[in-house]
C-alpha cells in the first residue's frame, strides 16, 4: 500500500497538466501534437516528485493512458489518498503561533479541509492584519502581517493566478548588526484576498518558502 506523498500543491500540478492535455484532446488533430502535450505534461509531474519512489511514479505516469473525458476526472480522483493533509492545528496552537494578538481572531477550524491546504491564511478585516501558517522544514511557522486592498485584480505573488489581491506587508525579525533600535524592514507582495482561492491555485512553493525565510531570517 502507497502511503500518502503529495502535497496539496503537487496536486494543483498534476491537476493543471491533466488540464492542458484534456483540452489538446479536444483542439489537436495532429497525434504528433498531442503525443508532445502529453510528453511535456508526464515530464513536468515527474520531475515535481523528483525523490519519488518507482511505485509513486507508477502511480503518476497513469496520465500516459487517458484519452477520455471520465478518464481524466477518474485519474484525478484516484490521486487524492495520496494528499499528505496540512496539520489539523488547533485553536490553542493558533494562539501560541501569534502570542501578542490578545483578541485573535481565528477562522472556524471545523470547515477546513485540510488536504486542499498549502498555507492556512485568514484575515481580520476589523484591524487590516493578514495571518497565515504553514509548515516548514517539519516545522509551524506563524506570520502575520498588514494588508491593503487594491481594489483591483492582479498576479498573485504566491500562486501566480489572476484575481483580487492585496498588498501585504510583514516585518522582517531580521537586523543588520549595529543597526539602530528604531530599525525594520518590511517585506511586501501582492497575494490573494481569498485563501481557499490561493491554495486552489498554487503549484510551487518556492516563492511561498522564500518569502517566510525573509521574514523570519
Amino acid at each position: 500500500m502507497v502511503e500518502p506523498f503529495m502535497r496539496n500543491h503537487q496536486y494543483n500540478l498534476i491537476k493543471k497538466q491533466v488540464g492542458i492535455v484534456q483540452r489538446a484532446f479536444h483542439t489537436a488533430l495532429d497525434p504528433k501534437v498531442l503525443e508532445a502535450v502529453r510528453y511535456s505534461a508526464e515530464d513536468k509531474i515527474i520531475e515535481a516528485f523528483a525523490t519519488s519512489t518507482d511505485r509513486e511514479k507508477q502511480i503518476l505516469q497513469r496520465i500516459s493512458d487517458l484519452s477520455e473525458p471520465e478518464e481524466f476526472q477518474q485519474y484525478l480522483h484516484s490521486l487524492e489518498p495520496y494528499i499528505v493533509e496540512f496539520p489539523n492545528v488547533t485553536e490553542n496552537q493558533l494562539k501560541k503561533l501569534f502570542p501578542k494578538n490578545k483578541k485573535l481572531k481565528i477562522p472556524d477550524l471545523s470547515t477546513i479541509e485540510y488536504r486542499k491546504l498549502t498555507y492556512l491564511g485568514w484575515l481580520d478585516i476589523s484591524i487590516t492584519k493578514w495571518f497565515m501558517v504553514y509548515r516548514l522544514n517539519d516545522q509551524i511557522i506563524g506570520i502575520e502581517g498588514k494588508y491593503t486592498p487594491t481594489n483591483k485584480k492582479d498576479v498573485c505573488s504566491l500562486c501566480k493566478g489572476h484575481g483580487e489581491v492585496a498588498l501585504v506587508t510583514a516585518i522582517s525579525k531580521t537586523r543588520p548588526a549595529n543597526s539602530s533600535p528604531d530599525y525594520y524592514k518590511a517585506v511586501g507582495n501582492y497575494m490573494c484576498i481569498n485563501s481557499k482561492q490561493c491554495n486552489g491555485n498554487i503549484t510551487d512553493v518556492s516563492y511561498l518558502e522564500r518569502f517566510i525565510q525573509n521574514v523570519i531570517g
